[in-house]
C-alpha cells in the first residue's frame, strides 16, 4: 500500500514538474522566441566579425579569425572573472581532445561546470534585473493620470500599454486654475532609455505649466529649451498638447511632429484631423521651432470628442504585416464620437484586438479620449 502512495506521489510531482516546465511552451512563441533568439546571435556575430574580406589584403577572412572574433565579443560581455572562467572551460574543451582517460574526462567535465555556472550566474542577475524593471514599471504606471477623469462637464479615458516592460510613452492631464492641459508625447526608442526620460519629460510639464505657460505652444518652446540646453542629449519628442479653458467653448491645440489627433465634431456630424504645424521637440533650435510651430483654437461643444494618440496604435500590425492606420480610427470617432469616452475607448481597444490577434506588440499603445457631456 505504501509502495502505491509512494508511486502516486511521484507520478504526481512529475506531472506537476512537466506542467510547470513547459508552462508557456506553444508553437507560436517558440517559434517567435527562436527567431528573436538566432536573429540577436546573427547580430552579435555581425558585429564581432565586422566585413567578411581583410581591407588590406582583399581576402576572405579565415574560419579561425571569425571564431575567435565570435569568442572574444562573447567575453567581452562577461565580467573579468568569468570571462577567465569562460576561457577555461574552452580551453579545457578543447584540452579533453588531447587526452584519454580519466584526465581527458575530468577537463570535459570541468569545462562543463565552467559554462554550468557561468549561465547560472547570468540568469541571476538577468532576474534580478527583471525584479528592477517591474518596479521600475509600477513606479511608471503609478504616474499616469487615473484612466476615468470627470470634471466640469468634460471627461477624459485614457489607456497604456507598453511594447516592453516600461516604454516611453508619456500622457498626463494637469489640472490649473485657468483651465485643464492634456498631454501626449512619445519619446524617441524603446525601454528603460526611453521611460527614464519621459519621467524626466513629465517634470518638465509639471514645472512648465506650474510656472505659469500660456498655452501648448509656449510649453512645446519651453520645453525645447530644456532638451537643447544639453548639447550630449539626442533623444528627440513627438507631443500634442492641447489646452481647455474653464466653462469655454473651445481648446488651444499645438502638434509637435506627433500623429494628428482627430475630433469629432457634433453639429457637423464629422470627424476631422488636427493638422497644425510643428516640428519634433529636440530636432532643432528654439528659435527656428518658434517660426514653424502654431496654436489653433479649436471648437469644442457638447457632445464633441477629441481623440489623441501616439504612432504606436495606428502602425501596429496584424499577422499579415498590416497597418491598424488612422482609416480605422476615423471610422470609430465617424460612428461613436457623439458618446462618453469610456464608449469610444472601449470600441478603439476591441477593435485593436480584433485586428492585431496574436501577433506581438512591436511598439507603445497610447491614447486617451477626451468627450465634452
Amino acid at each position: 500500500m505504501a509502495g502505491k502512495n509512494d508511486s502516486n506521489t511521484v507520478f504526481q510531482n512529475t506531472k506537476t514538474f512537466y506542467k510547470e516546465y513547459t508552462e508557456g511552451m506553444t508553437r507560436e512563441r517558440i517559434g517567435k522566441e527562436f527567431y528573436a533568439d538566432t536573429t540577436r546571435l546573427k547580430k552579435l556575430y555581425r558585429e564581432a566579425v565586422g566585413e567578411e574580406f581583410d581591407p588590406r589584403t582583399g581576402e576572405q577572412i579565415g574560419l579561425v579569425t571569425k571564431i575567435n572574433r565570435f569568442i572574444n565579443a562573447l567575453g567581452k560581455r562577461l565580467n573579468p572573472t568569468r570571462r577567465l572562467v569562460f576561457g577555461g572551460s574552452i580551453l579545457g574543451f578543447l584540452a579533453h581532445y588531447m587526452f584519454s582517460g580519466l584526465l581527458g574526462t575530468a577537463l570535459l567535465g570541468a569545462s562543463f561546470l565552467g559554462f554550468v555556472m557561468i549561465m547560472v550566474l547570468e540568469l541571476l542577475e538577468k532576474f534580478d534585473a527583471k525584479k528592477e524593471i517591474d518596479f521600475a514599471r509600477e513606479i511608471q504606471l503609478s504616474l499616469l493620470p487615473n484612466p476615468d477623469i470627470k470634471f466640469s462637464g468634460m471627461e477624459i479615458t485614457s489607456f497604456a500599454n507598453t511594447a516592453n516592460e516600461v516604454g516611453g510613452d508619456y500622457v498626463d492631464v494637469i489640472h490649473t486654475e485657468k483651465g485643464t492641459f492634456v498631454v501626449i508625447a512619445d519619446v524617441s526608442g524603446k525601454g528603460l532609455s526611453a521611460s527614464l526620460y519621459m519621467v524626466r519629460m513629465q517634470a518638465m510639464v509639471h514645472l512648465m505649466i506650474n510656472k505659469g505657460v500660456d498655452g501648448p505652444r509656449q510649453l512645446f518652446l519651453e520645453m525645447n529649451n530644456y532638451i537643447k540646453s544639453s548639447t550630449k542629449d539626442k533623444t528627440f519628442v513627438t507631443a500634442c498638447a492641447a489646452f481647455f479653458p474653464k466653462d469655454e467653448d473651445h481648446f488651444l491645440f499645438s502638434r509637435a511632429g506627433h500623429n494628428p489627433p482627430i475630433l469629432y465634431s457634433k453639429e457637423k456630424d464629422a470627424t476631422m484631423l488636427l493638422r497644425t504645424p510643428g516640428l519634433a521637440l529636440g530636432m532643432a533650435p528654439t528659435s527656428r521651432l518658434e517660426k514653424h510651430l502654431k496654436e489653433a483654437t479649436v471648437t469644442f461643444k457638447q457632445g464633441d470628442s477629441l481623440l489623441v494618440y501616439t504612432d504606436g496604435l495606428t502602425e501596429a500590425r496584424n499577422i499579415e504585416g498590416r497597418e491598424y492606420g488612422e482609416a480605422r480610427l476615423e471610422s470609430i470617432m465617424d460612428i461613436y464620437g457623439s458618446l462618453d469616452s469610456d464608449t469610444v475607448m472601449n470600441k478603439i481597444q476591441n477593435s485593436l484586438e480584433i485586428f492585431i490577434g496574436e501577433e506581438e506588440q512591436l511598439d507603445d499603445i497610447t491614447f486617451s479620449v477626451i468627450h465634452k457631456k
